[in-house]
């Protein structure tokens, strides 16, 4: 007797929808704290009703205002941090000396603590001009991005088969002509998903670095503000709000992911 599957999508569905659910108990029971009105308040959880309340109040003016300034900022630092990563990862397969420099830079790039070495950057960089993006957000974004592609590049462009590049070899080709015709093509699959990796990683270095960055504007100012007043339904709207924007983006690169390689999703082109 075969079973019926259910699609993959009621999964998450599924999983949502129990997250909610304990989220909704829990608020209104043992996380809600002594003498707090029943919507929550200042050392309280907000019930998620309370939250999509406070989401409409703040109304979409806030909201859109507040996340272009840091989708800007992250946007600039995934485009910087991933193209000095990819770049890096190619001057590696074209001078192979340099591996062991440029691993050491991408660990030690990762292992850095955010949090510390955000006002570092914005001693260096100094305070945004007026209208103008944090570079200290841009540049933890940057940071943010930067190991997790380079060090899947890398592997990918390693992961090349050999008799393909022997061919080339034969025909008279260089190592340069290896990383074009063959390389990054065998390493596209593996570029792609560092990409979708690197997305929410962006977006949450360039909220960090709203912490530090003198912006008076953005997701990050906006939950600081939140926190200071003691509007709790709001700090968790403003959370939320990150977290759909970190999914989409996500989602987003992961559909660019199955039509740019379709091969290593196990689909065929012509089904797309």
């Amino acid at each position: 007797m075969n079973r019926r599957q259910l699609p993959p999508w009621t999964v998450g569905a599924a999983g949502a929808v129990g997250v909610l659910a304990l989220w909704w108990i829990g608020a209104a029971t043992f996380l809600r704290a002594v003498g707090a009105p029943p919507d929550g308040g200042p050392g309280a959880i907000p019930t998620p009703w309370a939250v999509l309340r406070q989401l409409a109040a703040d109304g979409w003016g806030f909201y859109q205002r507040n996340a272009s300034v840091t989708l800007a900022e992250a946007g600039a630092g995934y485009l910087w941090g991933n193209a000095l990563a990819l770049g890096l990862a190619f001057l590696v397969l074209l001078v192979p000396q340099l591996e062991r420099l440029a691993t050491q830079l991408a660990v030690v790039s990762y292992c850095l603590p955010v949090v510390a070495v955000g006002p570092v950057i914005f001693i260096v960089l100094g305070p945004p001009r007026t209208g103008e993006a944090s570079g200290t957000a841009v540049a933890l974004a940057a940071l943010s991005v930067f190991f997790t592609t380079m060090v899947s590049a890398l592997a990918g462009l390693k992961a090349a088969d050999r008799a393909s590049l022997d061919v080339v070899t034969v025909f008279g080709g260089r190592r340069i002509h290896q990383l074009v015709k063959v390389r990054i093509i065998a390493a596209l699959p593996a570029v792609l998903a560092a990409l979708k990796i690197a997305a929410p990683a962006a977006l949450l270095g360039a909220i960090l670095g709203e912490y530090v960055g003198g912006v008076d504007r953005g997701l990050g100012p906006a939950m600081v503000n939140a926190q200071q007043t003691l509007e709790t339904a709001r700090v968790w709207g403003v959370a939320l709000a990150c977290t759909a924007l970190a999914g989409a983006a996500y989602g987003l690169l992961g559909l660019v992911s199955r039509w740019a390689a379709p091969w290593a999703a196990g689909t065929k082109a012509g089904a797309l």
